[in-house]
C-alpha cells in the first residue's frame, strides 16, 4: 500500500499511456468498419479483390475518382444496395470527398449484413494530397 501512495504519479502516467495507446486501435474500427490510410488502401486494392465504392454525387465523381471505383451516391445507397449484394462478404472500400459520408454509408451497409467494410481516411482529399492518381 505504501508503494502505491509513493508512486501514484508514476502509476497514473503508466495507466494514461496505456489508454493513449489503445484509443487509436478502437477508433480505427469506427462503426463496424476499419479506417484505412491512403497507403493501406493501395495495399488493400492491390492484394485483394475489393469493391471501391464512391458515395459522392455523380458530378463530384466525374471530377476524379479512384481507378475502378463504382459510384453509388449516398442519397441512393439504400435503394441501390441490391446491386452490391455479391460483395456482402468481400472487402468494400468506401470513399467520399473528406471521409464524412462514408460513416453514413457504413451504417446502411451494416444493416444489410456487409462484413468487410473499410473507409478511406480523409477521402479523395487525402488521396489527392498523397499525390495518388485519379481517373476521370
Amino acid at each position: 500500500m505504501e508503494f502505491l501512495k509513493e508512486n501514484v504519479l508514476l502509476i497514473g502516467l503508466a495507466l494514461g499511456s496505456g489508454v493513449a495507446l489503445l484509443v487509436p486501435m478502437f477508433s480505427r474500427s469506427a462503426a463496424g468498419s476499419t479506417l484505412v490510410s491512403v497507403t493501406e488502401a493501395v495495399m488493400l486494392m492491390s492484394r485483394k479483390q475489393v469493391l471501391v465504392l464512391d458515395v459522392r454525387e455523380p458530378d463530384e465523381f466525374k471530377q476524379g475518382h479512384l481507378q475502378g471505383a463504382r459510384n453509388v451516391p449516398l442519397s441512393q445507397l439504400a435503394t441501390r444496395v441490391k446491386e452490391l449484394e455479391k460483395f456482402k462478404d468481400k472487402p468494400v472500400l468506401l470513399v467520399c470527398e473528406r471521409g464524412n459520408r462514408t460513416r453514413a454509408a457504413v451504417k446502411v451497409l451494416k444493416e444489410q449484413q456487409f462484413t468487410a467494410l473499410h473507409q478511406l481516411k480523409g477521402g479523395i482529399q487525402a488521396w489527392s494530397e498523397a499525390k495518388m492518381p485519379l481517373s476521370k
